[in-house]
Order: C-alpha cells, then structure tokens, then sequence
C-alpha cells in the first residue's frame, strides 16, 4: 500500500441501448396519457434493452468508452466496480462478467447494491482506495436492465424505469478532485421501495411471479419527502465539509428520479436551475446508471470543464442517500 495519493476522473461514458418506450406506447398498454406522466415526473421516454440483452452488455460498451477517453486499456486498470440491482445474475457479481469480458483477469471486481445511491456510493468507494494509494486506476460502472424487474401491469412504476449505463475512471493524481462525500442510510422500513419476493425473507414462488412480486415496488409519495429531505441534508454536509457554498458549484449532477424531486432539492439549496443537469426527459429512472449517464453527457455537452466544481447527489432504495462534491 502507498501513501495518501489524489483521485480524478480521467475518462466518462456511457451507453443506452437503442429501444425506446414512449409515453404514447405506454398510453396503449394501460390508462395514462402524456400530460399526466411529464407533469408528476418529467419523463417522455425511457430505454429498453432488446430480449436477450444482460445489464453486462450495458456495462462493457459504457466501459469501452470511458477507456478510450481516458487513453488506457483494460489491462491498466486495478479494480473493476459496478453499482446495480438488475445484474446479470443473483451471484456472481456482474462486476467479475464485466472484468471478464474486458479481457482482464485476477484484479479485484465487485457490485455495490444500494440501488438509485450505488454510482455515488461507487464513487466514493473507488476514490478512497485510489486515495489511499492501494489502486492506481479503478473503473466504476453503474449499470441497470431495468426492464427486467419492471412491472408493466403496475401503472404507478412501469412508468419510471429505463435501462442504460454510466462509466468513469478514477485515476490516481498529484491534484486530488474529490472535496467531500456524504452517504447515509435508513433500513427501518424496506418495503417503501423494494423487490418483495427472491430473497431469504421471501423466496421467490409461482404465485408470487404472476402477481409481480419479482418486480420493483414503491411508496412514491413517502418516497418524494424522504429523497429531497436527504438530498438537501447530504449537500449541505459535503459543502460545509469542503467549506463551501451553493454559489461555488458550478454544475448538479442528480439522480434522475423524478424532475419534481430534482427542482425541490434545487429549490431548497438555492441552486439556479440553469446549474441543475436533466436529461429525465429521455431516459427516465436508470437508478445506478443514473448518475453515470448524466455526468458523460453533461460533460459531453460542454457543461464540465478544468476546474468546474460538480455535485453528485443520489437517493434510493435502502432507503439510501449520498452526495459528493468534486472539482474536475
């Protein structure tokens, strides 16, 4: 192990596969309409993964990408992380596939499921082993096939869910970016947003798969407090921790939940939405490819340069929340 070293990210991308769901497909399959979908959350699409796609698949052309912009090959990096709830299996880790299809074996892989948090929690997890000098490169990868464990006999979700992923690498520097994490949890209640059955409390039955008891389930509006509440609560922690203000911040990258929530949270900070990052509109709710998504295409589209300050800022099942501020 080496001494206290510096993180960046030196590559972003990030894949969705070609499959569009548009509201109007969904104003066929149940009673909705558009208007009342993009009012209660933003959302006009969502991808889909074809048949026969895995979240892995999300996941390598993610990290090809990334690679590429960060100039290195797959035999660079130390540790491959992937954040998910829909990966290719139960066990393995979808990380260990992931590796193995990048062409690299013996390095550390491994998942982190804490479901809409898991690219903030991966961020912070691969920058602290960077920072301690114990890695010199780390991919993470938050990488979802939602679709997967949608309900599309259930108005109330198959409404929010797309697949797709985001990926970066972390590379160990003599200027260190990463300012302040915050990351936080609540597990008194699981079933405000869960999968009820195909773990050891609930094993998975016949009966309970054609009820859709395999499928994502949630209390939105016990949902919508608790995330702008905590989300507000982790950007204050990581600013006052890096002895910053709202005003300092250059640029919001959230978790694309719910556009509602999003200009809640930027309401109560104080935060121009001009500095707020949305791309909901198309891509819906990827839960941990969320973040990774909107940080390759903002930075695609010119909003993050050398020296921007950039918040993260998640909320998901666990109940978990998490913030990271960063300056690029």
């Amino acid at each position: 192990m080496g001494s206290l070293a510096g993180v960046r990210i030196a590559g972003v991308g990030h894949y969705t596969p070609p499959g569009i769901l548009t509201n109007a497909d969904l104003e066929r399959m149940f009673a909705t309409n558009d208007e009342w979908i993009v009012s209660r959350t933003g959302i006009k699409e969502r991808r889909i993964g074809a048949p026969g796609t895995v979240t892995s698949d999300f996941a390598f052309a993610a990290a090809q990408v990334a690679l590429e912009r960060a100039g290195i090959t797959p035999a660079d990096l130390d540790a491959v992380i992937v954040a998910t709830v829909s990966g290719d299996y139960q066990f393995p880790a979808t990380a260990c596939i992931l590796a193995h299809r990048l062409g690299i074996r013996g390095k550390t892989a491994f998942d982190i499921e804490i479901a809409c948090s898991g690219f903030v929690y991966s961020l912070t997890v691969g920058s602290a082993l960077v920072r301690s000098g114990m890695y010199q490169r780390v991919l993470v990868v938050g990488a979802e096939k939602l679709s997967s464990i949608t309900d599309y006999a259930d108005r109330s979700t198959a409404i929010l869910f797309g697949d797709g992923a985001g990926a970066i690498v972390l590379e160990a520097s003599d200027v260190d970016s990463y300012l302040a994490s915050h990351l936080g949890t609540d597990g008194a209640d699981p079933t405000r947003l869960f999968i009820e059955e195909g773990g050891s409390a609930h094993a998975t039955t016949t009966e309970g798969y054609a009820s859709g008891k395999f499928a994502i389930k949630m209390r939105g509006r016990e949902i919508y407090k608790n995330a702008v509440e905590e989300m507000v609560g982790a950007a204050k922690s990581v600013l006052a921790g890096a002895n910053m203000t709202v005003a300092d911040v250059d640029i919001v990258v959230p978790h694309q939940a719910n556009a509602r929530i999003i200009d809640s949270v930027a309401k109560y900070l104080e935060v121009p939405s001009e500095k707020v990052f949305l791309n909901i509109a198309k891509y819906g709710n990827t839960s941990a490819a969320s973040v990774g998504i909107a940080l390759s295409e903002a930075w695609e589209a010119g909003r993050i340069a050398p020296g921007s300050h950039v918040l993260f800022l998640s909320f998901g099942g666990g109940l978990s929340w998490g913030a990271v501020l960063w300056k690029w």
